[in-house]
């Protein structure tokens, strides 16, 4: 079984990190907690210290190997980093507003094996280290997912609270994502077992703005907050911008070829007149 064990330094609640009630999530006792100093020892990186930094910079977490910007803990020795909310994840969740079907998360520090690679049930993406996994149905989520909640406050996208939609749309397909620009898509069942979950959204009840969760955590992991575009994000921009540039060149290519044609029939036209002329 793969290990689910994190220990520290000392223990705390990771009250300020995980989302607030509507399913207050708890946790267990044995939580990591940074010293006094702002220091810590992970059980991921025995051999250096951690220390608490807070750089704009974009950084790979190498807990659950998800990016992320801003607040973090790093190795100063050796450059290893970890996302804040991954160095002070639990041991479990209890109650988790994205889970309600069973009350317990348990921490796993590597992924689940198996031929196919496990998917995180909120966001879709490829689970590759840390994250909660629900030991009764597969259920998983990645930190950084677990730390959004029900209901948020993102001002920096939305000036009104964004409340999570069910997973069941009821089939609408005329709402768009206000951060990718992408249409919502919606899933019919919403069961954990069929990872269902990378479809829920959130939304304004208000005025109707919506965005993808998958969306909504680059939010909660630091990089729209310091205008960092994922690299993932930024390869599938750069592949749609050289299959627009390909299909223009084609388009000119096109338009050149036709142009020189008409001027080579002219040509030859020419050609032929000024022949019976002469003659």
């Amino acid at each position: 079984m793969s290990s689910r064990r994190c220990v520290s330094t000392n223990a705390r609640g990771l009250s300020d990190g995980l989302p607030p009630s509507s399913g207050d999530v708890t946790e267990t006792a044995s939580e990591p907690e940074a010293e006094d100093d702002g220091e810590m020892v992970h059980f991921s990186h025995p051999e250096h210290r951690l220390a608490r930094f807070d750089f704009p910079y974009l950084f790979m977490c190498m807990g659950c190997k998800e990016y992320g910007a801003g607040k973090r803990f790093m190795c100063q020795a050796c450059g290893f980093q970890l996302h804040e909310f991954c160095a002070l994840a639990p041991p479990s969740l209890h109650d988790h507003p994205f889970h309600p079907k069973h009350p317990h998360l348990l921490f796993f520090a590597k992924p689940a094996g198996g031929f196919l690679r496990c998917k995180c049930d909120i966001c879709g993406k490829a689970v590759k280290g840390f994250s909660f996994r629900c030991a009764s149905c597969g259920f998983d989520m990645h930190p950084c997912c677990a730390a959004m909640a029900a209901r948020m406050e993102l001002p920096a996208a939305h000036e009104h609270p964004l409340v999570l939609a069910p997973a069941d749309g009821g089939g609408e397909t005329s709402l768009v994502c206000q951060v990718c620009r992408r249409a919502i898509r919606r899933s019919g069942s919403g069961s954990s077992g069929n990872h269902h979950h990378h479809h829920l959204v959130y939304q304004c009840l208000p005025c109707g703005y919506c965005l993808h969760a998958r969306c909504a955590k680059d939010m909660v992991n630091g990089l729209y907050a310091h205008g960092i575009v994922p690299p993932e994000r930024r390869s599938a921009l750069a592949a749609a911008a050289r299959v627009t540039v390909n299909a223009l060149f084609g388009v000119i290519g096109g338009l050149i070829e036709g142009i020189g044609e008409g001027i080579g029939e002219a040509l030859f036209e020419n050609i032929g007149r000024s022949r019976r002329s002469f003659r």
